[in-house]
């Protein structure tokens, strides 16, 4: 399957890491390089819904007829806010029409997460993906 250079780049840097341990450390790793939201951010507005853990997005579109999406998130967990980078780098900064074509599981399938992802943490990136997908339905 073919998908943008920097998903694809993603899924190379995954591949690389040969076991499932190096790649829990590289998920935390994404994640401690998200810039923190502000705390006013982190409201009832911006929570994501079906997440154990507390994970919160604000995103940002241009004004255009296809907008782009620009998400920030942040989460309580470590290996939750590093989820939280896995889908900012596969939806953020494209056109709400392209969010909406992207197939989110099958990228995470070539990431080798799900399978190794307790069912709570596997439900809550769904919520977050669902979400992000909504916001670029509803433009």
């Amino acid at each position: 399957m073919s998908y943008p250079q920097d998903i694809q780049d993603m899924i190379d840097d995954f591949a690389f890491l040969s076991d499932w341990e190096e790649r829990y450390m590289h998920v935390i790793d994404l994640g401690k390089g998200l810039p923190p939201l502000d705390e006013a951010e982190k409201n009832e507005a911006t929570k994501v819904k079906g997440c154990v853990s507390q994970v919160w997005l604000v995103s940002d579109r241009t004004d255009d007829d296809d907008p782009v999406l620009t998400f920030r998130g942040d989460s309580d967990a470590h290996i939750v806010k590093g989820l939280v980078a896995v889908a900012l780098q596969i939806f953020s900064n494209r056109k709400a029409s392209k969010i909406q074509e992207l197939d989110a599981e099958a990228i995470l399938k070539e990431l080798d997460l799900q399978e190794h992802l307790s069912p709570q943490r596997s439900n809550g990136l769904k919520a977050m993906i669902g979400r992000i997908k909504a916001e670029a339905a509803a433009v």
